[in-house]
């Protein structure tokens, strides 16, 4: 297994509009909590525009990921985007508004455009050949990482060294940049049509439940061990400034382990792939939350994210075996939301327990809490059945999972960038 067959010039234009895509939603969060530290409220305010953001993240991601149509998801994607444009733009040409028109905006730039990365990725998988489809969502996990790794810099310096609303602002132009580049890449793809009924395509997403619950899991982990890093330091005696270089290596962990996962096939089904990653990622948060070494925190954040990138990819492929292609990138953005509810119960779950507990056993909680989830996610892969479905019925070539396989039922076309179950995400 190699990357040769996923580069090309498509691809590389797909990477330039995705990173102009994702930049942003990188950047949101930190910068508004620069644009609004200096005004009354001040980081309280930040803090409540960040989650009015996430809010608007959570919501859109499912609304408007089930009404992507594979036939014309550029169209789709470029509306999506130009809103979420238009909404970080407000919010840094009027940095000193009221902060209920700051709201609007920062629910308009994380809702409009919540469903393109779901979009993208498909758009992604059908690229490039059936066999590479593994290779290329690692390269998309290792983009992706590189993002969120450079974009808090980005935002400090900006913020700190010019003024708070450039972040905004440039998050803006690059969102535009995006919309503009979507030309470059073809309409849509090539996928089994699933029905128009979103009775019928709610039906078909909730058969991944146990994909977005493990999802969810893998991400929350990691960010509680964000979220209590700077306290978890200063419980050890360590400086807190620490903690910024620490999660760049968690970052760079991250990527080198998306870059691994997608050079060769590994052994076991996907379930035990996930469940094996699930655990070892928990074993190397314990071990950070335990060990009162400083330079040992930091390598076991590196495996941590690592393992994170494995499990990510791992559940992007088991969503691929359950789902039909015409569904993908609803489920992405389901899976999406979902990643985002987590992440945003985690922070809440730490918040209030070191109000009463030790950094360390916060982060020791949120370990139970994902080796339990890890386990429902696990049963229900385990459990699941085919699932008969209008559209499946009348043969169609609708993708089934039986124990983990998939099978095409007869008579149907194949699945436009299916065909092998080790294509994921």
């Amino acid at each position: 297994m190699s990357y040769r067959d996923v580069i090309s010039g498509r691809v590389l234009t797909w990477a330039l509009v995705a990173v102009c895509a994702r930049i942003p939603v990188a950047m949101a969060p930190l910068a508004l909590v620069f644009l609004a530290r200096h005004r009354p409220g001040g980081y309280t305010l930040g803090a409540t525009l960040a989650a009015v953001y996430v809010i608007g993240e959570i919501a859109g991601a499912p609304v408007l990921g089930m009404r992507m149509r594979p036939d014309r998801a550029r169209a789709q994607m470029a509306a999506g985007l130009a809103a979420g444009a238009a909404g970080f733009a407000g919010l840094g040409a009027f940095p000193d508004a009221h902060p209920a028109v700051l709201a609007v905006c920062a629910f308009l730039a994380g809702s409009a455009p919540a469903a393109a990365p779901g979009g993208l990725r498909s758009l992604l998988t059908g690229l490039v050949p059936a066999h590479a489809a593994a290779q290329a969502l690692s390269a998309e996990s290792l983009l992706t990482s590189g993002v969120w790794a450079v974009s808090p810099a980005a935002v400090t310096g900006l913020a700190l060294g010019v003024a708070p609303r450039v972040p905004l602002l440039l998050a803006a132009a690059l969102m535009a940049a995006s919309v503009a580049g979507l030309w470059l890449l073809p309409p849509g793809w090539t996928a089994d049509p699933v029905g128009r009924d979103e009775v019928s395509m709610a039906g078909l997403l909730a058969r991944a439940w146990p994909v977005y619950v493990t999802a969810a899991a893998s991400l929350s982990l990691l960010s509680l061990a964000e979220l209590v890093l700077p306290a978890l330091l200063e419980q050890r005696g360590a400086p807190v400034g620490w903690s910024g270089p620490m999660l760049t290596g968690l970052a760079v962990g991250s990527g080198i382990g998306a870059f691994v996962y997608g050079l060769r096939t590994w052994p076991g089904g996907l379930r035990l792939r996930s469940v094996v990653l699930m655990c070892g990622l928990c074993a190397c948060v314990a071990f950070a939350a335990l060990i009162p070494g400083p330079a040992w925190i930091a390598a076991a954040l590196v495996v941590a994210g690592m393992l994170q990138a494995g499990a990510s990819v791992t559940r992007t492929m088991a969503l691929r075996e359950v789902l039909p292609s015409g569904a993908l990138a609803a489920g992405y953005s389901v899976m999406y939301a979902a990643v985002g509810i987590g992440y945003a119960a985690t922070g809440s779950l730490a918040g209030a327990m070191l109000r009463f507990t030790a950094p360390s056993t916060a982060i020791l909680a949120g370990i139970a809490l994902t080796l339990l989830l890890t386990a429902v996610g696990a049963r229900g892969e385990g459990s699941r059945r085919p699932v008969s479905t209008p559209v499946a019925a009348a043969g169609t070539g609708i993708p089934a999972a039986v124990d983990g396989k998939t099978v095409t039922r007869a008579e149907g076309a194949p699945v436009g960038g299916g065909g092998d179950s080790e294509c994921r995400l």
